[in-house]
């Protein structure tokens, strides 16, 4: 059966930003979608986060998707490089993705080692599509580069859309993001 995970940012829940409606989306195109509330979400812990993370996905195969937004793609490739060498999933969307440290003490406990792109970029069937805004103000465009070369992804650029986050920082709610259900 199609799977596909959303793993919520920093702070987020099930029903947060661009969530419910890419999950709606996903349902109606014959995926089974969850979105986890991950443990903490206020102080994110990589030690915690992973084994969550793998224990909502059971046993990962090629139907399952992983869609990750800010520290969630983090958390989706920390799972990706600790998966033995011939398990792969179907494929990974990262949304505002970052590969180092950006500047918020609570999230630098995933940076403790560096990421293992050459590990990462083997776990996947049918590749990576990166999802950035050239306005955000947390990562910065440069990883979206970065992770376009690292991970052999498909880079797509959203104008003027920040974090594509709920309501932060003077920002508006994000509500949809149909460039994740255009890439499945």
């Amino acid at each position: 059966m199609k799977r596909a995970i959303i793993v919520h940012c920093w702070g987020g829940k099930p029903e947060y930003a661009w969530y419910p409606s890419v999950k709606h989306g996903l349902e109606a195109k014959g995926y089974q979608v969850i979105v986890p509330a991950m443990p903490e979400t206020d102080f994110p812990k990589q030690d915690v986060w992973m084994p969550y993370l793998a224990e909502i996905i059971g046993v990962p195969d090629d139907e399952l998707v992983l869609i990750g937004h800010s520290i969630g793609t983090v958390t989706i490739m920390r799972y990706l490089e600790s998966l033995p060498e011939a398990t792969r999933i179907g494929k990974a969307i990262l949304v505002a993705a970052f590969t180092d440290p950006i500047g918020f003490r609570e999230l630098e406990n995933f940076f403790v080692k560096p990421l293992d792109f050459g590990a990462i970029r083997l776990k996947t069937n049918n590749g990576f599509t990166l999802i950035q805004s050239d306005n955000d103000p947390y990562v910065a465009a440069q990883y979206g580069t970065r992770l376009k070369e690292e991970l052999g992804a498909k880079l797509i650029i959203k104008r003027r859309a920040y974090h594509m986050s709920g309501d932060i920082d003077d920002e508006s709610a994000y509500l949809e993001l149909a460039e994740v259900l255009d890439e499945l």
